[in-house]
């Protein structure tokens, strides 16, 4: 990346912080959901959960509501460019004369804060509940590194359907597609407890395989489960990913540069 190319992706970014400035209850509300999310089941259903070969469900379920927290963020990227497209503000961006680049890569480091940001915020309330993870520091950051890694997949995801998508309206849609894709996982219960159909799907979750291996790194319970995914949740954790910005980065690239044409 040359310096201009860098200037001009960091104003992009300070766009984006100047927006959260005069927007924080709008902030608030996307770090306040998933902390929501995640004493509704702690507390209220938490009594009825088992996990299978035994262990306290907090420690199961804090790395799972982790991972669904990397993937619930895609339609707010998603609407962010729709808004963009819509307001014409990508077209005066691509007017000046600025880094063809700069837009996206400040929005995938705008991104990027906003998911760290609400990690660490969850990563606070579970050890105010009084999860704990077991294991060392070493593999406490490795677990971050790997929600970060399936954040910055699910990223270029979003940019490439919201471009494709072009309107905000459409973003509905996605969401309706995200919540059962984030249910049907190992986010809150074990495949082994669903019927073999269902937690053969839930097992192979690119979502799964990021919290099995979390909670494997946090020393916290398994899934119980002795599938292939289950025993290699960590490259699956690196390489599920990887194939997904493979597939989209690519692609949300070239659907810009194509855009207004």
């Amino acid at each position: 990346m040359t310096t201009a190319t860098f200037i001009d992706s960091w104003t992009m970014t300070r766009r984006g912080l100047a927006h959260w400035a005069r927007q924080p209850v709008q902030v608030a509300v996307q770090l306040v959901f998933p902390v929501m999310m995640l004493l509704m089941f702690a507390y209220f259903l938490g009594g009825g959960m088992t996990v299978p070969g035994g262990g306290d469900y907090k420690d199961y379920l804090v790395p799972g509501t982790l991972a669904l927290t990397m993937v619930f963020g895609l339609e707010g990227t998603m609407l962010a460019i729709t808004q963009d497209l819509n307001k014409g503000v990508i077209d005066r961006f691509r007017s000046m004369p600025m880094a063809r680049s700069a837009v996206l890569v400040g929005r995938s480091v705008l991104d990027m804060l906003q998911s760290a940001l609400g990690l660490f915020v969850l990563l606070g309330v579970g050890l105010a509940m009084g999860w704990r993870w077991h294991g060392g520091l070493g593999d406490g950051l490795l677990a971050v590194g790997l929600l970060l890694w399936l954040r910055f997949a699910m990223l270029w995801l979003g940019i490439y359907l919201g471009m494709a998508a072009g309107r905000p309206e459409m973003v509905q849609a996605v969401q309706i597609l995200v919540w059962p894709v984030g249910f049907l996982s190992n986010v809150f219960a074990s495949p082994e407890t669903m019927p073999g159909w269902l937690g053969a799907l839930a097992d192979w979750n690119p979502m799964s395989a990021t919290a099995t291996s979390i909670r494997d790194l946090f020393g916290g319970p398994g899934d119980g489960g002795d599938s292939w995914s289950a025993d290699h949740a960590q490259l699956l954790a690196v390489c599920w990913p990887l194939g997904l910005i493979a597939v989209f980065l690519p692609l949300a690239v070239r659907r810009y540069g194509r855009l207004s044409r």
